[in-house]
Parts: C-alpha cells; structure tokens; sequence
C-alpha cells in the first residue's frame, strides 16, 4: 500500500507540473494575456499595473473642472489621493472633500485618466477587467476618443464607451456617439446588459471594433452589435481614425444626477489589467 501511495503522488504531482492548476478569480487575467487566445489577434499594448506607481509612459490625467460637458460636479485632479497602483491593481477615487484649485472649488475630486498619442489605435480588441463602484450620483466610465478630432469637435468625430454605470442600477452600457447619433439628440446608439454583481467582483468590459462594426461584450458575452451602415458618411461612422482610452469615475452630471446623503464616499474603480490586441498582419 505505502508503495502505491507513493506512485499515486508522484503521478499527482506530475500531473500539476504539466498541466498546472485553474483557479477562476486569476484564470482570466493569465490567459487573455496571450495575445493568441484571440485566434489572428496579437497583443499590441497593455498595462498590468504591476508596480508601484502609475506609468506615465502610458497615461496621462486630465487636470480640470470643467464638468465633463454633462455638469459633472468633480474636480480631476493627478493627486495619488484619486489615482494609485497598488497590490497589482489601479485605483480610480473619488473623494468627498472640498478642494480648490486655480480659483475653482468643489466638493469632490476623482481622476480621468487617458492614453492620446501613448496608446492610440484604429480597429482593436480592448479588454479591461475591472471592478467598478455603485452608487447614487457616481458614473464610472471606461470609454474611448478621437486623437486627431479629424470630423470635427464632440460628437462629429465619434466616442465609443466601452463601459458606463450610473446609480445603483445593475446594468451596464455600451454606446456610440456620432454627428447623426448622440445624447444631446437622444439618438445615441447603445445596448445593455445586467451584471449584478459589477461592484462585488472583477469583470472583463471589452469592445471589438472592425471596419465593419463594434461588438460590445462582457466576460466574452456578446450584448450589442453597432454596425457600419457603409455609407461612407462620418456622420454615422466616424469610427476609421485612431482613438484613445479613457478611465475615469465622475460625480453628479446630467444623466446620473446628483450625489445624496445615502451616497457613501469614497467610491472606488479598481482596474486589474488593460490590454489591446489588434489583428495580426
């Protein structure tokens, strides 16, 4: 018996060295790293947020209070107070404080972190797993933009938004804004999808985006289809110049309303990884 034990754990042994072993909650984050897990895409661009502080090589943060366009009532600030890497993760915060900055004060800061002429691509695979914040008044958002603005200012040049939360809603958007479909119209185009779970656990938010079309996905589940109606017409795809990423977690604004006193800060997005793959040549 003793020696058949001990072949059982040899053969046990062997059989984790070759085949290793799964664990759900960091199965994902190891295998999409492989650029081939998407049959005829590479890895082109990722961050890990595997250090100790925010690599600017990649990122930059929009430093304002300007609203956001939707009367937002943050002040974005680059203060390691609303963005850090810690543990192997990105924090996005948003604060309940009065700042003041350049003669403008507000009542809550955050972060909006983006990639133009870091990260910046036409047609692509983009993955962001992230765990994201729930709350009255609070918008994350993981979203993109034109670089080069070549159609014209917002929305003549396009936005994609990967993912957007509002409220205490279990659901998740995914839109496109265009000259001929925006919010300012109400014509904007966009799907959703329950997740609710979104502000316990980690989520992979992706889009993958064709000169034909833009899938909007979650955890590889497919939600949303926008399509290029191939026109040839900008104003209904502007979607064939380089855009770049946005992170960020607003407070207050048009669509979500304002904060109340059940809105318990800070509120956090927590981002594991961000990746981008686009078709190999």
């Amino acid at each position: 018996m003793k020696k058949v034990n001990t072949l059982f754990t040899i053969f046990f042994f062997l059989l984790i060295s070759v085949y290793g072993c799964s664990n759900d909650e960091n199965s994902p984050t190891e295998n999409n790293q492989n650029g081939d897990v998407y049959p005829g895409y590479q890895l082109v661009w990722s961050d890990e947020f595997e250090g100790t502080e925010i690599d600017l090589n990649k990122w930059e943060h929009e430093v304002n209070a300007r609203g956001g366009g939707n009367n937002e009532l943050q002040y974005y600030t680059a203060r390691p107070e609303n963005s850090f890497v810690q543990d192997g993760m990105l924090h996005i915060k948003a604060l309940q404080e009065e700042y003041t900055s350049d003669g403008i004060i507000r009542y809550y800061t955050s972060a909006r972190m983006r990639t133009p002429n870091k990260g910046d691509w036409k047609y692509c695979r983009v993955d962001v797993r992230a765990k994201i914040p729930f709350g009255q008044g609070i918008w994350p958002a993981i979203w993109m933009l034109p670089t080069d603005w070549e159609y014209g200012g917002w929305p003549n040049s396009g936005e994609i938004d990967i993912m957007e939360h509002i409220n205490l809603q279990t659901v998740i958007h995914g839109t496109v804004h265009t000259e001929a479909y925006n919010h300012k119209r109400g014509t904007q185009k966009g799907g959703q999808i329950e997740v609710p779970d979104a502000n316990e656990n980690f989520h992979i938010y992706s889009i993958i985006w064709t000169e034909d079309k833009i899938d909007f996905l979650v955890d590889d589940q497919q939600y949303y289809t926008f399509a290029n109606d191939g026109k040839g017409d900008s104003a209904t795809w502007p979607f064939d110049k380089r855009f770049h990423l946005i992170l960020n977690v607003a407070v207050g604004g048009d669509w979500p309303g304002n904060p109340t006193t059940e809105t318990k800060f800070p509120k956090e997005m927590i981002i594991d990884y961000v990746r981008v793959y686009q078709e190999k040549e």
